[in-house]
């Protein structure tokens, strides 16, 4: 298991790390301010942490009033996944439309490219955050 502090350093690092790489590379590719795709950054990883949670506690108010928390095997989890994406690709798009003045089109675009970028990202990140910083050995 890792430390509380250990979490703090790997979520700090991850969203540091990230937002820097989408203001950079994003404003280069979209021909925009970074400060302007910087904050879009922000925004987006405040909703992405907001619809974490909201979306979270009412997948587990389902799961206990429909399967009673019963284990979730692969395919619920499918769906987990799935559902969530979907939730935040919604939200992004017209997030990203209002804060970009783009056509919803465009936007959709841009919120499929966060999307694999992000997918990306994390297993990138994680694979070198446990290089650089392997879990503690298990006694």
């Amino acid at each position: 298991m890792r430390t509380f502090w250990d979490r703090v350093r790997h979520t700090v690092l991850f969203e540091a790390i990230a937002l820097f790489l989408v203001a950079v590379i994003g404003s280069w590719i979209l021909n925009r301010p970074v400060a302007e795709i910087g904050m879009l950054g922000v925004i987006m990883a405040v909703l992405a942490m907001s619809w974490n949670m909201l979306f979270n506690w009412l997948f587990d108010l389902w799961d206990r009033k429909y399967r009673n928390f019963a284990k979730r095997g692969l395919f619920l989890r499918a769906v987990h996944a799935t559902l969530f994406e979907a939730g935040m690709l919604i939200a992004g798009l017209f997030i990203i439309a209002w804060w970009l003045k783009v056509s919803l089109w465009e936007a959709l675009i841009m919120d499929i490219s966060f999307a694999l970028f992000f997918l990306i990202y994390a297993y990138l990140y994680n694979w070198a955050y446990d290089t650089i910083f392997p879990r503690p050995e298990v006694v």
